[in-house]
């Protein structure tokens, strides 16, 4: 490999390590090729060169910081946004320093790029009353509206990611006893999911309207492909809509598909269930993951608080040594 060009390296990234060394998710291949196609335009503006025509030693590290800085002010990109778009050049620029030892300095200096720190906000989630307003919105006279409840339950109550829970077969759904859902998760882990009678019963119901074979998409759209992402959203967004109408909390708040997993976790944190089995539920690789719950929950701080007796003092009064009243005598 001694000697390849920067185009010959990025196709190597893609194919070699991404797809066939580390088998990464389709959303994950998606989210790194929308980086470089970003960062190669960038380059190929700032070189004046055609993007075929770059080189390793056009995206140094000054490149790659002034890219950086690009997106968050011509592109309106957050500091988080920024960190994912470097992880991405991260990883690319070790494979290079990998195959490439000659470009290894060269390498290092990018990969001493620091992340942006960025304010952590507390997670979003609903309670009770929304749920339920936002699980009686969808119209269930109609095929879209039932297919719309059955899903805003099935990821209320198991907390799949979107992903997930788009790429969701119906040979994924079990029923009977033991009723769960199967899924590929983050770094194709396969987990199952427990079902509430409930879910399980309203699922059932659909598999019988809703006739496809095994591999078929157990929430699809109506041309019968499996939902994007962005359809997911689109749905999410217009059942809080009327939600609101009826729950008016419900108007303050962003909900997005990743709220609802978040609501997932508050319920089961509320409920007494462990940290390490609700990092085990949404399968997070690490428990600490789950704390962000237990920072948001003021109900379990205000619980806390109230185990806290408050110390019996009483108040004192203040008495001068004799020195300062010898001071004040002597006024």
């Amino acid at each position: 490999m001694t000697g390849m060009t920067f185009p010959a390296l990025l196709q190597r990234f893609f194919t070699d390590r991404l797809c066939t060394q580390m088998e990464a998710s389709r959303h994950t291949i998606a989210g790194y090729r929308d980086t470089f196609r970003l960062l190669v335009r960038f380059a190929a503006a700032r070189s004046g060169k055609p993007p075929t025509r770059l080189g390793i030693a056009d995206l140094d590290a000054d490149v790659i910081g002034d890219f950086l800085i690009h997106i968050e002010t011509a592109r309106g990109n957050g500091a988080r946004s920024r960190n994912t778009r470097l992880a991405a050049i991260r990883s690319f620029f070790r494979y290079v320093a990998m195959n490439e030892p000659e470009w290894l300095l060269h390498c290092q200096r990018i990969l001493a790029l620091p992340d942006k720190r960025y304010v952590k906000r507390s997670v979003t989630f609903l309670d009770g009353p929304e749920i339920a307003a936002l699980l009686a919105a969808p119209d269930r006279s109609t095929w879209t509206g039932r297919r719309d409840h059955i899903l805003l339950l099935v990821a209320l109550q198991t907390g799949l990611r979107a992903s997930e829970l788009t790429g969701l077969r119906r040979r994924d759904v079990v029923l009977g006893t033991g009723a769960h859902v199967r899924c590929l998760g983050k770094g194709r882990k396969e987990r199952c999911t427990p079902l509430r009678r409930d879910t399980a019963k309203a699922l059932q119901n659909w598999l019988k309207e809703w006739h496809s074979d095994d591999d078929g998409p157990l929430f699809p759209s109506i041309r019968g492909d499996p939902l994007s992402r962005d359809a997911l959203e689109h749905l999410v967004r217009k059942h809080c809509l009327t939600a609101a109408r009826s729950c008016p909390s419900l108007a303050s708040k962003r909900v997005t598909p990743h709220t609802l997993r978040h609501s997932t976790a508050m319920e089961l944190l509320h409920h007494g269930v462990d940290q390490s089995v609700i990092a085990l539920w949404l399968g997070h690789e690490s428990v600490e993951t789950t704390q962000i719950y237990i920072h948001a929950d003021m109900r379990l701080k205000e619980k806390a608080l109230a185990s806290v007796a408050a110390p019996q003092t009483r108040p004192g009064r203040f008495r001068p040594d004799d020195e300062l009243l010898a001071w004040l005598e002597a006024l």
